[in-house]
């Protein structure tokens, strides 16, 4: 017989949601619950509000601004060109800048919904699957957070898509558990659906999922109709995979050291490389983390051997999408980033609380260390206020404020555009745009664009533009992937050109994850 995480005589003397009590009993219980899951929700949100506005539009965010923005055909005309990738968060995003505007707030309020959420139903799993001790900790750790804080603050899908993606995982817990098994089955579907229009990488979860179908093998079946309705619900999604293929993550390159060591820091929370820099507390808390998190996984073994499926699956959730995108950019097309692996952070959260609360150590050493961790935690968040790890305001800026009359721009690539275009004010004179030539007055969505100018234009320019500014950032890397260093090549012959034309050129650099590099030419 398959057995649940927590016997169902357990929860109820645990308090679960569920139980049945009278009176003022009743009312204390949805006031402690009530507590439970707002404090840690809207602690991240909180977080993930502080200096919402005061990190410049990074270059992926302004590929939202610039999608989202497009209207009828030319809308899924540019969903397409990325793949379908986050088509769903686009069509969110256009509905709100219909109705709202493409302020920052705007922009970036739905992702701090999304970490908030996220945190919420991270809070009911653990309350489903453990105890309010398990559920309080794991919604504190979820809550201060690097990672989740800057996706909170960022406008990319990312937070909504740790949101969902715990849905699903609760939605298949209660599914498993055939309580109200008709509402978890439809909670499951759409979830996990909109998880992967959210995200192609939402798929690696299902894996981490039919692990734990081997305590609940009478559940097979509907598992089986859940996932066969998710893959019709996706097959809008998959056209516009196979007619785009992998070509978005050209520049992705084979895991090597420093990427692993990227994707510990974003599992554990200990940092968030190049966006912000390590410190000695980064390392601290990933030595921490990372021997806690090993110890743990020794205990759910053992646990599991015994029936108890509840750390499994914590453990799988963890692991599995880990590995298979690890294997994955080993044979295929390489995916093993930081920012796709954000659908494990929850799962370091929960492993986390379940082994310091079983821990069976004095209750005041088991205090310490959770304040130890939530304070190194905290140390990661704090320093991120405010930094640009890529400044495209104050690039954009430092053009317009230098522009003259006869003045013209190149973006390199010509996505710099979608960036440059939203920090234009009215009534401040902008140079004129020659890559792309297409005036900043029209809304277009250029994507992984890597255009050039052709000799010709090349030699006309100085008779056109007194003076030209070279705008860019991801140009390509000297040392990545084929298509990486074809860009870059690329970049190389472009700027060495455009000296050869003009007698003078001066250079500014802004951000430093990611720079803004400002190239002026001068004849």
């Amino acid at each position: 017989m398959a057995r649940t995480a927590v016997p169902a005589r357990e929860t109820v003397l645990r308090g679960g949601l569920g139980r049945h009590v009278g009176g003022s009993e009743r009312e204390g219980a949805t006031a402690r619950d009530f507590a439970l899951f707002s404090g840690p929700g809207l602690l991240a949100v909180g977080l993930c509000l502080i200096e919402i506005r005061g990190r410049s539009l990074g270059f992926d965010e302004s590929a939202t601004v610039a999608i989202a923005g497009q209207h009828g055909s030319a809308l899924w005309s540019a969903i397409a060109h990325d793949g379908g990738n986050m088509s769903g968060y686009y069509v969110l995003m256009h509905v709100l800048f219909s109705v709202f505007g493409r302020g920052l707030l705007v922009l970036r309020l739905p992702s701090a919904v999304g970490a908030g959420v996220a945190v919420v139903l991270l809070e009911a799993l653990a309350l489903r699957l453990f105890d309010r001790r398990v559920a309080l900790i794991s919604g504190a750790f979820s809550a201060v957070s690097l990672p989740l804080v800057f996706w909170g603050q960022s406008a990319r899908s990312y937070a909504l898509l740790v949101a969902l993606v715990t849905g699903s995982f609760l939605a298949f817990v209660s599914m498993l558990d055939a309580r109200r098994p008709r509402a978890a089955w439809i909670g499951y579907v759409l979830c996990t659906a909109l998880a992967t229009y959210a995200s192609l990488m939402a798929i690696l979860i299902v894996p981490a999922q039919l692990v734990i179908l081997g305590w609940h093998r009478r559940r097979t079946r509907a598992v089986g109709s859940a996932l066969a309705a998710i893959v019709v619900l996706s097959v809008p999604l998959m056209v516009l995979v196979a007619q785009r293929g992998s070509g978005q993550l050209f520049w992705v390159p084979r895991p090597d050291s420093t990427s692993i060591k990227q994707v510990l820091h974003a599992l554990t929370s200990a940092g968030l490389e190049p966006n912000f820099h390590a410190s000695s507390t980064t390392t601290l808390l990933l030595a921490c983390t990372v021997a806690a998190l090993a110890a743990i996984s020794v205990a759910v073994v053992r646990t599991s051997l015994t029936g108890s499926w509840g750390p499994a699956l914590a453990l799988s959730w963890l692991l599995v999408p880990a590995l298979l995108a690890y294997a994955e950019s080993l044979v295929g097309q390489s995916i093993f980033l930081p920012r796709n692996l954000l659908i494990c952070v929850p799962a370091a959260s929960l492993l986390l609380a379940w082994g310091i609360t079983r821990s069976g150590a004095p209750i005041w050493l088991t205090s310490l260390v959770l304040a130890g961790l939530l304070a190194l935690r905290a140390l990661q968040v704090a320093p991120s206020y405010g930094v640009s790890p890529e400044n495209w305001q104050a690039a954009t800026n430092y053009v317009l404020a230098h522009t003259r009359a006869a003045d013209c721009v190149a973006f390199y690539p010509s996505d710099g555009r979608n960036a440059f275009r939203y920090y234009l004010r009215p009534g401040v004179r902008a140079p004129r745009p020659v890559l792309p030539a297409a005036p900043f007055s029209e809304s277009r969505a250029y994507i992984e664009d890597y255009a050039t100018l052709s000799p010709r234009q090349l030699r006309l320019l100085p008779h056109i533009c007194s003076q030209l500014w070279l705008v860019s950032s991801h140009e390509g890397q000297p040392n990545g992937t084929a298509g990486a260093r074809a860009n870059y090549s690329r970049y190389l012959a472009l700027r060495d050109s455009l000296a050869a034309e003009y007698s003078r050129s001066a250079v500014r650099s802004f951000g430093y994850a990611a720079p803004v590099t400002v190239q002026q030419f001068d004849r």
